[in-house]
């Protein structure tokens, strides 16, 4: 079978007025108002015949008027759902229900929708809106409905690359996967996967802290041809996955990037501050916000376990990884289960307060590409509730001593994990209540963990749903300007979470030239410190760093106190990456290290041969592993 379309439309001639892609879903239009309304058994039967997702929605000339259609929702959902916004979706005849309590609007079993369905014939679909206003949330979602008819034919052109020739015997005669960065660094982690018929990019990252050529993945190779790359894969949001993919955008790429959407929004948040750091350095920015738009045009995001095909012949799952908000580990089953790959992504198993522990369970497993980050057998990680007490002893005597509390964090992930523990050590009094002050990007990323509760640990979900959210307390004060800063500075004992985590410029390099000079106040790295960054060699036990202030170059004393807690990672230590291994089912045959120091790639491949006789490989970057 070679037109799957033709097919389709073949089977419900009388019915079906248009069939077309939505990437890897099929969806038909019907003008004929009984069928929309009681198809499903006909439509059940299609899917049976084809095992693909079929979607039935009504054609433009049969849908109720956008007016009388807002009404009718405004009628039909009860007021207490708070609904903040309705878009027309009108190219896929979808209304976009933007409400404060979605539960209202869908209704037990979607009893609402299926009322406003039934009385408008369009299909309506349910967003959260922020417990904080997030304008990147907001821009996104119009970028996406504002050019969706560009986006229908974007979509509609990946379905025909993917069902190409289709056919359910297809057989491939081999896979293999080249590193482009990651191998033995953390950094850059870009890896691409090739068969007969696919050409995928497994993320696509940038190492901040690195200098020129080390910085970006390796594209200056024969193997790499951006017009022949058929999909993006993102695993999470920070910039070591994804720094580099609006710039492929601007190279040109127009195929297709795959990711969930709190990754999508956070990404692009990112991306919008590396612009910003580039030209407060007085630097050229790596690209524009005209390419990030673009990578949001591109992107088709996908929720945990919800399975889609990216090219002829390579099947998408993302599992959740426990690591940031919307963090996956990427499951593809290749050439209709020849070989079945998981890349990890960075994953944390083990429960945190803000995420669940990493997923172990998947269909099936034949190769493993992993994380090393805390891979060597010095990398043992304390028990959690030992790393929260230390932090919450360290902060204590500092502001006993009447000092400051700096804590670079990472917008997303630590900085929120870190939030959780401080709110609830005040709440409880552990703590005195003194002002917690958010500085950088974090506040906007804390407004996107409130739109996608469903991606956090059941607790933080739970306080959310019954308006209790953490992350709207009156406990964090947010720092928004230049003067606000100042009065931070000049005032007394407070905490302060600041970006970047790794002390590459934003807010915590300001705090830091402040803050260093007096031995009362204290630093608290709770995330990763790359080799030769700023703070890796504040935590190696540097005691005067040269400077950037207002323009000019000073030595700055650092005789604050410096406090490293490891147990705080978003990554899994070394422990817990054994465990893994281990309590995957099925388990995995073979085992590809990368993301980690050289020696603890090493390390770690050693270990889990040893431990599970099963083939292990680090790979240097630029070599390629055949898996198949």
């Amino acid at each position: 079978m070679t037109d799957i379309l033709k097919s389709i439309t073949n089977d419900l001639p009388n019915f079906v007025k248009k069939a077309v892609f939505e990437g890897a879903n099929i969806v038909l239009y019907t003008d004929k108002k009984e069928f929309f309304l009681e198809g499903e058994k006909d439509i059940k039967e299609v899917v049976n015949k084809i095992k693909k997702r079929v979607e039935l929605r009504a054609d433009e000339s049969i849908l109720l008027e956008q007016e009388k259609t807002e009404e009718a929702i405004r009628e039909t959902v009860s007021k207490e759902a708070e609904i903040t916004n309705i878009i027309f979706d009108v190219q896929r005849s979808t209304v976009i229900i933007e409400a404060k309590r979605p539960g209202l609007v869908i209704g037990k079993n979607g009893s609402v929708l299926n009322e406003i369905k039934k009385n408008t014939f369009w299909i309506p679909q349910v967003q959260r809106s922020p417990a904080i206003q997030s304008k990147i949330t907001e821009n996104i979602r119009s970028v996406l409905y504002l050019n969706n008819n560009y986006r229908r034919k974007f979509l509609n052109s990946i379905g025909k690359k993917i069902y190409k020739d289709w056919s359910s015997e297809k057989v491939k005669e081999w896979i293999r996967v080249t590193i482009l960065g990651g191998g033995r660094q953390v950094g850059r982690s870009c890896f691409l996967l090739q068969t007969p018929e696919s050409k995928i990019l497994l993320d696509c990252g940038i190492n901040v802290a690195a200098q020129d050529r080390e910085k970006f993945p390796y594209f200056d190779i024969p193997e790499f041809d951006i017009s022949e790359i058929d999909a993006v894969i993102i695993s999470h949001a920070h910039l070591d996955h994804v720094g580099v993919l609006p710039y492929l955008y601007k190279m040109g790429y127009r195929g297709p990037c795959y990711m969930t959407a709190p990754t999508r929004d956070i990404a692009s948040l990112l991306a919008l501050d590396l612009i910003g750091v580039a030209y407060k350095q007085a630097a050229q920015p790596l690209y524009s916000s005209t390419d990030i738009k673009e990578m949001v045009k591109h992107s088709i995001c996908l929720n945990y376990n919800e399975v889609t095909d990216v090219s002829p012949d390579i099947r998408l799952t993302f599992y959740n990884a426990g690591h940031a908000l919307g963090s996956s580990m990427v499951h593809l089953n290749i050439g209709n289960g020849l070989h079945n790959l998981l890349y990890t992504g960075d994953f944390k198993f083990g429960k945190t307060r803000l995420l669940d522990s990493a997923n172990v369970i998947f269909p099936r497993l034949e190769t493993t590409i992993m994380e090393s980050t805390y891979g060597s057998r010095d990398d043992i990680l304390p028990p959690r509730q030992e790393c929260e007490d230390k932090l919450i002893d360290t902060i204590k005597k500092t502001i006993e001593r009447k000092g400051k509390v700096l804590i670079p964090e990472l917008g997303l992930g630590r900085s929120q994990e870190t939030m959780l523990v401080v709110e609830d050590a005040i709440k409880r009094g552990v703590l005195p209540k003194i002002p917690v002050y958010i500085d950088g990007m974090i506040w906007d990323i804390n407004a996107i963990h409130t739109a996608y509760p469903d991606f956090l640990s059941g607790n933080v979900k739970n306080e959310i749903f019954q308006d209790k959210n953490p992350f709207v307390s009156d406990t964090f004060i947010r720092v928004g300007s230049s003067q606000e800063r100042k009065k931070v500075i000049e005032e007394g004992p407070c905490i302060v979470l600041a970006t970047s985590g790794m002390l590459v410029g934003g807010a915590s390099v300001e705090y830091l030239k402040e803050f260093a000079g007096n031995k009362r106040n204290s630093i608290i790295f709770v995330c990763y410190q790359p080799t030769g960054g700023l703070g890796r060699q504040i935590q190696e036990g540097t005691k005067e760093m040269r400077m950037t202030t207002n323009g000019k170059e000073e030595d700055i004393k650092i005789n604050l106190e410096v406090h490293t807690i490891d147990g705080f990672t978003g990554h899994s230590g070394r422990n817990q990456l054994l465990a893994f291994i281990n309590k995957c089912q099925p388990k995995t045959k073979r085992a590809i290290i990368n993301h980690g120091e050289a020696s603890k790639c090493l390390d770690l491949a050693s270990t889990i041969y040893k431990l599970n006789r099963i083939e292990t490989t680090a790979p240097r970057n630029l070599e390629t592993v055949r898996i198949k």
